[in-house]
């Protein structure tokens, strides 16, 4: 697999995050996980989650990304059953973005309570990014071994799914965690799983891995994504 040495912008519920992708020096290992032993058993349920024939990242579930507002509540009330008092609003100050938030209790099947959030552009006031996230402020009995189980189950499950090969990346160091996999459609609209946590050494000087959380990303446009900027030459 290349490796990927640029920096790379996603955004976690509104907020613009750059994270640096580092070169593979093999993929570091979750706590507990040794190199001669398989890994946790999937969650119950998990071989159905998000099964399509082919690579096409148009948002999540019902939303789609290039709705309104309205059109995406509705589609988190269609898609979780929940009522409209039960979506949190979370504007973002500094790139003038907001997102609609709902907290999920079992959305990979077994995998434990989740957040969603839904993020809408500063210009274009549509959806233009869909998070997932997994970690003990989403679910109190959440685990190392569930977290590093949950991005096992949805990595295999992208390496599946017929993304261009050219910008598949998986099991890349990262600050604070691992690169599980990134992909691009044909239409350039991204899928990132994240796995983040605290890094310690182990024997041989492996660098092992505890997991702290869970992140996974549809975006629209992880190049130029549609938040506020300084006009060129303001300062």
């Amino acid at each position: 697999m290349k490796a990927i040495s640029s920096i790379n912008r996603i955004k976690l519920a509104g907020v613009v995050v750059a994270a640096a992708l580092l070169a593979s020096q093999g993929p570091a290992l979750s706590q507990g996980t040794k190199k001669d032993q398989p890994p946790p058993a999937p969650p119950a349920g998990a071989s159905g989650v998000m099964s399509t024939s082919s690579a096409n990242v148009e948002g999540f579930r019902s939303a789609k990304f290039g709705m309104s507002e309205a059109e995406v509540k509705a589609a988190i009330t269609k898609d979780f059953g929940v009522k409209a008092d039960a979506i949190r609003e979370q504007p973002n100050a500094g790139e003038r973005t907001k997102a609609l938030v709902v907290t999920v209790p079992d959305l990979l099947p077994g995998g434990g309570g989740a957040e969603v959030s839904y993020v809408f552009g500063y210009q274009s006031k549509k959806l233009i990014q869909v998070s997932a996230s997994w970690s003990k402020a989403t679910d109190d009995k959440m685990t190392p071994e569930q977290l590093f189980s949950n991005s096992s189950v949805l990595r295999s499950h992208f390496m599946s799914e017929g993304f261009k090969p050219d910008t598949v990346a998986t099991n890349m160091p990262i600050n604070n965690g691992l690169l599980m996999f990134r992909g691009s459609d044909a239409k350039d609209r991204t899928a990132i799983l994240l796995l983040q946590g605290t890094f310690s050494q182990g024997e041989n000087n492996q660098r092992i891995l505890t997991p702290g959380s869970l992140m996974l990303f549809y975006i629209a446009d992880a190049k130029t994504p549609d938040i506020y900027r300084l006009p060129p030459g303001s300062f």
